[in-house]
């Protein structure tokens, strides 16, 4: 049986995006569960979008996921590397070999005569294709004679050299995920392989490296699916044995509309990248916090990411990125498109906060007990969505109260129970909430108030209005001594302010 290897090839024109990353997620997933090597290949050959810290930004993210590549520019095979387009020469040559064989041609068209062509046709409300009508119209090497063709070469002319797409065939590419996909080769166009520079375009480098890096299977988005006839005909024209292919579902924004982009994470405030970076959209520049610097857990969004076009049989939605290599299913992925639900990630990220250990959530300290160190960690878990989110809970039991939220709360009602706490507290010795809870109500039947009516009282005056752990567990945590000056101290302000 042929190795399995993938690759993901990321362009770097940028950050990365939170799309790219279940790319390579699902990439990994399937090639460490058949024993493969997965490789990352950097495809900058678009040196005019090139950003230089762009390259770094891939690593340092895959390093938080804790993603590794078997191969990289960092870790390279000889066999075959190098793993950077822009570093490997040999391109032309098998442009040559498509050219020799009559599967390219030579085109100088000129980009203004392209554009006056399309303007023609948009006046005939058409839309332009270079393809095998109108190439019979243009300057090539199908239409110039050879000595021509080799003139303008001489001269310096610039030219592309494009695929010449087969007439009349109906494609019929087998695809992992969506079964048979069949393409009309009358409705595609005469791609560019090598652009007037010289270098090759995305098309060609990538047939040619997944070739020569012997890919056995292509994963990758919905959104390369029209690139694949193209990509199965070039394998052809090699005579070169084609990898397998999968194209995954969309992620969409998280209204469900339309492809999770940039633009909408801007408009609605939420973020598209795993790491914080610098974008351009529309020419205005914005720096768009990361998932990493939000505060999310890198388990929670690789296990977010992971279930967005796959499900387990089980329907479990907790899992590990070691148990989903050896759960990973390709027949278990889903063609529709995934909704990029924020409230899912939040759900997904609070359960993996409740795993985190009490040691890494309580200060050191020689203010409580174990047992109730373990209570304050578990409080601090009960609402957090994010690590950061435990500061609020943690900060009512190593803090003192230095200010109410609306002390007007602590009413008259109130300042005669607060009274009669400071009064029959020593009664009670404080060892559980229950008996705290029953204290206080007993307090209240006397005074024929209803319990519930101080309650925003109390808790203003224990944790200053901050909303969020059970009242009567906070106070058995801080104890009778630390509740007593809590209770005066609010006292105190509503009587001198």
């Amino acid at each position: 049986m042929k190795k399995i290897r993938t690759r993901f090839a990321p362009s770097p024109t940028g950050a990365l995006h939170i799309g790219g990353v279940r790319t390579a997620l699902y990439n990994y997933l399937f090639t460490k569960q058949n024993g493969g090597e997965f490789i990352l290949r950097i495809e900058d050959t678009d040196q005019e979008r090139y950003v230089e810290s762009a390259e770094q930004y891939i690593i340092d993210s895959f390093k938080w996921f804790g993603i590794e590549f078997d191969e990289s520019p960092m870790n390279p095979n000889p066999k075959y590397g190098p793993y950077r387009q822009s570093e490997r020469t040999m391109y032309k040559e098998y442009v040559d070999i498509l050219l020799d064989q009559g599967y390219a041609y030579i085109a100088f068209d000129t980009r203004d005569e392209l554009d006056e062509m399309r303007e023609s046709y948009k006046k005939m409300k058409k839309n332009f294709m270079y393809n095998y009508i109108t190439r019979n119209n243009m300057k090539n090497s199908i239409t110039l004679s050879s000595e021509d063709v080799q003139k303008r070469i001489d001269n310096g002319d610039p030219y592309v050299v494009r695929f010449k797409m087969p007439r009349d065939r109906t494609l019929i590419v087998e695809d992992l995920i969506r079964g048979k996909v069949k393409f009309n080769t009358n409705t595609l166009d005469d791609k560019v392989l090598m652009k007037a520079d010289g270098t090759p375009t995305y098309h060609m480098a990538n047939i040619v490296d997944d070739h020569l890096m012997e890919i056995s299977h292509v994963v990758r988005g919905e959104e390369w699916l029209p690139s694949l006839p193209l990509h199965y005909l070039l394998y052809e024209a090699f005579d070169w044995e084609t990898p397998q292919f999968a194209h995954l579902n969309l992620i969409l924004n998280p209204d469900g509309k339309g492809k999770l982009s940039k633009r909408s994470a801007i408009k609605k405030g939420f973020s598209v990248f795993p790491l914080t970076a610098s974008i351009k959209v529309d020419d205005i520049d914005y720096v768009m916090e990361g998932y990493k610097e939000k505060g999310y857990e890198s388990e929670a969004v690789i296990n977010f990411l992971a279930l967005l076009g796959w499900s387990l049989p089980d329907n479990r939605e907790i899992i590990s990125l070691e148990e989903m290599i050896n759960e990973f299913d390709m027949n278990r992925l889903s063609k529709a498109g995934a909704r990029f639900d924020l409230d899912k990630l939040d759900w997904f990220n609070s359960q993996y906060v409740n795993k985190i250990d009490t040691c890494e959530i309580i200060l050191p300290s020689e203010l409580y007990e174990n047992d109730k160190e373990d209570m304050i960690a578990n409080l601090c878990k009960e609402r957090a969505t994010l690590r950061k989110d435990f500061d609020i809970v943690r900060n009512l039991f190593y803090n003192h109260i230095t200010s109410y939220t609306d002390i007007e709360k602590v009413d008259s009602n109130c300042v005669l129970i607060f009274t009669d706490i400071l009064d029959n507290i020593d009664n009670i010795k404080f060892n559980n909430e229950e008996e705290i809870k029953q204290f206080i109500y007993n307090l209240t039947v006397k005074r024929g108030v209803k319990f519930g009516k101080i309650m925003p009282g109390l808790r203003q005056a224990i944790t200053g209005g901050v909303s969020g752990p059970n009242l009567m567990s906070t106070m058995y945590i801080l104890g009778k001594i630390e509740t007593q000056k809590r209770i005066s101290a609010a006292l105190y302000t509503v009587n001198h302010g």
